[in-house]
């Protein structure tokens, strides 16, 4: 029996790190657990019971097909345990979330013995994860005038799975812990370079802000037993960063519920908080474990006697507290009244977070229960040939007589279940959208993989055209464990139905390319909805959202997401661009300007950007459109020529053909039928039936941003600040400095070209540059090291192709080896050039870093402290974010180049270079 011995041994090892026994997935596990259950003298009895009924994880695990199998066994009186009742077996199986429960759990019902089919019919009552195996076996039943069928088709048609279950409780005292002033990111909750353990929750669970944060939070649930602790961040937004599940299991685990006495580690409703309220995407995930997000708005700009904002010397408002939430406050959230009150005192409104559609997720512990109940609940309607009964809130339908479609606008009513038919909606109103393209990542996978078992899919939804299951977040370093992770995530994903960054059988060569290029290639329809689990899913075709691993499995089973339409702001260009000046800087300029326009208010924050690019292909708008997260958008809609479109496509198919070619398509020609979509649209767009989408020009903005070219005279750089003396200030990306503010005295330590925010003429600019430095110098000497990572194969190809990757193998001191990867996190950096994998590398901050305390000049796009680089005793990290050439002169003179040494540098070189349309991009 060396499993459970294995097993035993692996739980003195966590005891050693605090941690409890890891629950049991595998089924080879769990059937010598039950083999030791049955042997009523075995000396492991005890322990075993334990487990099989407290550590086993349910869903379409291969142990939870084990546990429902032997819970069938006990319920039809086939084996016999003193200490699970047939009752109790129906119990626990009715926790089991779905899958092989059900199965059991239908066979039971649907069986001849009427007691046990009415037990087990009251049960499948409460479930909602059935999928189109379980529901047919239902309805052939009804069918054939099974009265027990038509019982539980009843109770679905009255949504009693819902109904029945406890009211929200009406007040909900709360007591705060201030986790950080300022921002706080993900990275906080979830540190990058912890993410090999995500999948593990309660390991994971240790790296939340800090040891003495979690005794801080534990010290208040002693001292506030009957309260809830709420997360706050001062001054800030919650959850900016990247779209980590993890960060709000992290956050329920600490101070939210369990969700079942018999699922380990599994915690719902965590309550969170900041003064400028919570990311768009965070707020999701806490609406996937029924949690409660609240905009504090407790700090407002302070104004003069004639209603002017007053600002500090360096420009910015002056805050003034309304009321206070430090540490160990106790509030009150009421639900009813939707207010939040500090004793009698009423505080704020609240009613954002409790819309009725909010209450029901926080009645039905998440989201996912009422995506499944609205399913299950129409079903059962339609097999009894009944109308639905209005149970759910009804999804609010904005429409304004006479007004135009943004291109957002038009993209979901295009795309739009279930809506009154015929009604043209606008930003408001709440949508349910089939998804097209849908994205997991590697270091997140495993969770998305997770929940598709706790809500017990087998196979992805036919509705989906296509989906991507990337490696590029653990591609620096093929350590023990990515080797222990990665191939199981792939096969499980391969298995789905996903196409593969990593082939399970080990035919094609292992694809480490950055998911959002990939995604961004295999869209190929500008009307498209783009779910990925990351927060850089900004496809520069179509309108893609970041989002947690749990919408990602949502969007992978049933090919459909749920939000409401988001306002819009667009904004569009005049001028021209200087000529010594890249893309880059346009796009952090925009930012830097929109903030000026509008007196330091982010008008993107949450909401579409809308940008009228028109002539930059899709591979060269990504940068402008992957930036959005950083700007604080939902998402970002790119509106091209149809000319540029049809670019676009034709590079796409391109790429998809290499993966074909490669041996990357699947049993359904995934990959094939998206060229077939992308040579549609051509056709379409070519004959004039259906041009490349335009907004309409009566459409309604929140605002509109028109970017000055002419005003962009040097590279833009953005900052992390690190000294601000308001705390709040730091690590924003608010931060946008011209290249002159640091006189060309500032030590650069190390600098980056890679990330998703790089394209294939990134690559020729450094190629170029170097190439200028011998011609002028005689040589190419690094003063810091200089890391290049290209975001994909093909990119790598398409360089060896036209002869500008041997320009960069000649001047590097290190080449990436498919053949021997690198096993061990490099620790030091000489001052050469790396050619490392294509990947993320250092912009993911999980494998590989920079030295600690090291200024990085990076084209990435993460500046959170700890990233990239963290802190060293006296001398703060910082990642500063800028273009291609700046990263490049600074590696080479070990410190920011001076204007003067920059125009030089790139003179004669094709930087990514930007016109504004000439036509104006909206539909008449």
């Amino acid at each position: 029996m060396s499993t459970y011995n294995d097993y035993i041994k692996e739980i003195e090892e966590r005891k050693v790190q605090g941690l409890h026994p890891k629950p049991i997935d595998g089924a080879d596990l769990l059937s010598e657990i039950i083999t030791q259950i049955k042997d009523l003298n075995n000396a492991n009895r005890v322990d075993s019971l334990n487990f099989f009924i407290y550590n086993t994880v349910p869903g379409t695990t291969p142990a939870a097909g084990v546990k429902a199998k032997f819970l069938k066994e006990i319920i039809l009186g086939e084996s016999v345990v003193a200490e699970i009742t047939p009752e109790f077996a129906l119990e626990l199986l009715s926790h089991m979330k779905g899958g092989p429960s059900i199965e059991v759990l239908l066979d039971l019902a649907l069986g001849n013995d009427v007691a046990i089919a009415k037990g087990a019919a009251n049960v499948l009552k409460t479930q909602v994860y059935l999928y189109d195996a379980d529901t047919d076996r239902l309805a052939a039943s009804y069918k054939g005038g099974n009265e027990i069928a038509k019982d539980i088709l009843e109770s679905y048609a009255k949504a009693e799975f819902f109904t029945k279950l406890p009211d929200v409780q009406e007040k909900i005292d709360v007591v705060t812990y201030v986790a950080g002033e300022g921002d706080i990111s993900t990275d906080l909750l979830s540190p990058g370079n912890q993410a090999h353990s995500r999948s593990d929750r309660e390991l994971h669970g240790k790296c939340m802000i800090s040891p003495q944060a979690q005794e801080e939070i534990k010290a208040l649930q002693a001292q506030y037993p009957d309260k809830s602790v709420m997360l706050i961040a001062e001054k800030g937004t919650m959850g900016v960063g990247s779209s980590r599940m993890s960060g709000v299991n992290n956050v329920a685990l600490w101070t939210g519920k369990q969700v079942s006495p018999y699922i380990p580690f599994v915690n719902i409703a965590p309550i969170v908080a900041g003064t400028n309220g919570i990311s768009p995407i965070f707020l999701t995930t806490v609406d996937v474990t029924g949690g409660i997000g609240l905009d504090l708005k407790n700090w407002v700009k302070k104004v003069d006697a004639n209603g002017e904002v007053l600002r500090n010397e360096s420009g910015d408002p002056i805050l003034e507290e309304v009321y206070s939430v430090a540490t160990g406050t106790v509030l009150t959230i009421n639900t009813k009244t939707k207010k939040l009150y500090k004793g009698d005192q009423e505080l704020i409104d609240i009613s954002k977070a409790f819309t009725p559609q909010k209450m029901e997720f926080i009645k039905a512990g998440g989201s996912y229960a009422i995506v499944f109940g609205k399913k299950l609940q129409t079903f059962a309607s339609k097999t009894l040939g009944i109308d639905t009964t209005p149970v759910f809130a009804p999804s609010k339908e904005v429409s304004i007589e006479g007004q135009g479609l943004t291109a957002v606008e038009k993209i979901f009513n295009k795309n739009a279940v279930g809506t009154t038919p015929g009604k043209v909606l606008h930003a408001g109103s709440d949508v349910r959208v089939e998804v097209n393209i849908v994205g997991s990542q590697d270091t997140t996978g495993l969770m998305t993989s997770q929940e598709l078992e706790s809500m017990a899919a087998t196979v992805i939804s036919p509705i989906v055209d296509g989906a991507y299951q990337s490696g590029c977040h653990t591609a620096s370093v093929w350590d023990n464990k990515s080797k222990a992770n990665i191939p199981r995530l792939m096969k499980f994903m391969n298995d789905f139905g996903l196409i593969t960054a990593r082939d399970p059988k080990g035919v094609y060569h292992a694809m480490t390319d950055v998911i959002h290029k990939v995604l961004n290639d295999i869209t190929v329809d500008e009307w498209a909805i783009i779910i990925g689990g990351d927060s850089h899913t900004r496809m520069s075709k179509g309108v893609a959202f970041g989002a947690d691993s749990g919408t990602v499995a949502l969007a992978l089973a049933t090919g459909e997401a749920s939000m409401p339409i988001p306002e819009s702001v667009k904004v569009t260009f005049k001028g021209n661009m200087k000529n010594y000046m890249d893309f880059r800087d346009v796009v952090h300029a925009t930012q830097s300007q929109m903030l000026q326009q509008f007196g330091g208010e982010n008008v993107f924050q949450g909401r579409i950007i809308e940008v009228h690019i028109g002539t930059l292909t899709a591979d060269q708008a990504f940068t402008f459109t992957d930036w959005t997260a950083e700007m604080k958008a939902k998402a970002s809609i790119c509106i091209s020529e149809d000319a540029t479109l049809i670019e676009s496509l034709e590079i796409a198919k391109s790429r998809i053909q290499i993966m074909i070619d490669k041996g990357m398509d699947n049993a359904k020609q995934v990959l094939k039928g998206l060229i077939n979509k992308a040579d549609k649209r051509i056709a379409e767009i070519k004959s004039g039936e259906k041009p490349a989408l335009t907004p309409d020009a009566n459409a309604k903005y929140y605002a509109e941003v028109v970017i000055d070219l002419d005003v962009i005279a040097e590279p833009m750089i953005a900052d992390p600040d690190v000294n601000n003396a308001d705390v709040s200030k730091r690590y924003t990306h608010d931060t946008i400095r011209p290249l002159s503010f640091y006189g060309g005295v500032k030590k650069v330590d190390l600098g980056f070209v890679g990330s998703c925010m790089v394209h294939k003429g990134d690559m020729k600019i450094l190629a170029q540059m170097l190439k200028n430095v011998e011609a002028q110098y005689g040589k190419v000497e690094f003063k810091a090291p200089l890391v290049v990572a290209p975001p994909t194969y093909n990119i790598v190809d398409e360089l060896k192709a036209e002869g500008d990757w041997e320009v960069l193998q000649k001047y590097s001191g290190f080449e990436f080896d498919d053949n021997a990867p690198k096993g061990v996190a490099r620790t030091g950096y000489e001052n050469i050039l790396y050619l490392e994998r294509p990947g993320c590398n250092l912009c993911m901050g999980n494998q590989e870093k920079a030295a600690k305390g090291d200024t990085v000049m990076a084209t990435s796009t993460r500046l959170f402290q700890g990233r990239v680089v963290e802190d060293a005793e006296g001398k703060k990290g910082e990642s500063l974010l800028s273009s291609t050439p700046v990263v490049v002169l600074s590696t080479i003179l070990g410190r920011t180049p001076t204007i003067e040494e920059y125009t030089a540098a790139v003179k004669g070189i094709n930087l990514t270079q930007f016109a504004p349309s000439h036509k104006l991009l909206v539909n008449n």
